[in-house]
């Protein structure tokens, strides 16, 4: 079946606005056994929308359109589809209801003009915005006059926002589309999720392994990610998690170290939700991170249970005031040192009186590098109640940005390798 996306949007072609919706979206409708065929961003006017959307009908038996739903001049979408697929608009006064309930819960003043969002092509599905007021809305375009063959085909069309676009996805767009374009054959996914090892080494080490059921119809990918490496066991068919199952159980048993979770897990879900479950806590001592290892644990619902903070030491003074790292210490080993990243996680401990602690110093760049440390060099730490300090050193040579990424996931590893060891 052919999928396609068009991203509409003047800002993502200047590059004002990070265009995020082919990777999320794509990952998306992949998990439910669809892959998108080809994707096309346009800037907002009308040639260029109609053209792509025209021609999308032209191949495709899903369509879908993201943004130009708004309520400025800009958000042409709405109308432009309305008058191409010759769908008068009409006000559904339940959706201009919800819109002005939107803006009463915020107690702001509503202009008026944002009422256009409650015009909806006759016939067209409406999928509800709960974070926001312009609604999703799916056309069957049957007969399809831009089909050579007339063959029908589903044009969904969403808001932009992801803050909008995402929850209406997962919980509206998607069932919807496996109920109007269901899959022959069931589909079957698994993801496995890796750390510290690279892509060409996972296939090296599993390809052949893995061949005889691929012969059989597995279907294997490898995504390299910042830092890790995702495992992609899918197919169709009855007999596919079977497939899956024994693709897997050979995985780990090359690899389980590595492996840190499945699906969507993230490494600080896996770590959080292993503390969670054996009532114990954590905090964290930052320094070339600058607060981004506490910004990833705190974005799992319920790290509150189990994080007691982070302190960001920055500067040797306070690392020296907060977290009691000695002068001596760094004078003769320097900031960026196996000796004080374990006095910074052991001050980390003492001061939060939490079961464990990590810290984090290194040298992000593009400067402060030498030939004995050079740019992208970490020290890790790991201090814990009754277990013996640890501290790991890992080379990050990459922008600061990725540096970051990468450290935090290396951090968050080396704590769930000890809480995986200590269960």
């Amino acid at each position: 079946m052919e999928v396609e996306l068009i991203t509409i949007g003047t800002e993502l072609l200047l590059g004002q606005v990070l265009n995020t919706h082919q990777q999320w979206l794509g990952q998306r409708i992949a998990d439910r056994g669809y892959t998108l065929s080809r994707q096309l961003t346009v800037p907002d006017n009308g040639p260029a929308i109609c053209g792509a959307v025209q021609a999308a009908l032209g191949r495709a038996r899903l369509i879908i359109t993201t943004g130009g739903l708004g309520p400025t001049s800009d958000d042409i979408t709405r109308d432009l589809i309305a008058d191409l697929l010759g769908r008068p608009l009409g006000r559904v006064d339940s959706i201009a209801s919800s819109i002005e309930s939107y803006f009463t819960r915020r107690n702001r003043p509503m202009p008026k003009s944002v009422l256009v969002q409650a015009q909806v092509p006759k016939g067209a599905a409406v999928f509800p915005n709960k974070h926001g007021t312009a609604p999703g809305l799916g056309i069957e375009v049957s007969p399809n006059s831009f089909h050579k063959n007339g063959e029908s085909a589903w044009l969904l069309m969403l808001p932009g926002p992801p803050r909008e676009l995402c929850p209406m996805v997962d919980g509206q767009v998607l069932p919807f589309i496996e109920k109007k374009l269901p899959i022959e054959k069931p589909f079957h996914c698994r993801t496995l999720r890796t750390l510290g090892i690279g892509e060409s080494m996972v296939e090296e080490m599993l390809l052949g392994q893995l061949k005889p059921l691929m012969d059989r119809g597995l279907d294997l990918g490898f995504c390299a990610r910042i830092g890790q490496v995702d495992i992609r066991l899918c197919g169709h068919g009855q007999e596919m998690p079977a497939i899956i199952a024994e693709a897997e159980a050979t995985i780990r048993t090359a690899i389980d170290k590595q492996i840190y979770g499945t699906d969507d897990e993230t490494i600080e879900q896996v770590v959080v939700g292993h503390l969670i479950a054996t009532g114990e806590t954590l905090a964290v001592a930052e320094s070339c991170t600058g607060g981004f290892l506490g910004h990833h644990i705190t974005n799992v619902p319920g790290a509150s249970a189990v994080f007691a903070g982070g302190m960001l030491t920055y500067s040797n003074e306070l690392k020296k005031k907060l977290l009691g790292v000695n002068e001596s210490t760094l004078a003769q080993h320097g900031a960026v040192s196996k000796e004080v990243a374990i006095e910074m996680a052991r001050g980390a401990l003492e001061m939060s009186g939490t079961d464990y602690a990590l810290s984090v110093t290194g040298i992000a760049g593009p400067g402060g590098g030498t030939p004995e440390k050079p740019v992208g060099t970490v020290w890790m730490g790991l201090a814990s109640r009754g277990g013996r300090p640890l501290a790991i050193c890992e080379h990050n040579p990459y922008d600061r940005e990725t540096f970051k990424h990468i450290t935090v996931h290396q951090s968050l590893e080396l704590l769930r390798r000890r809480l995986q060891k200590a269960g």
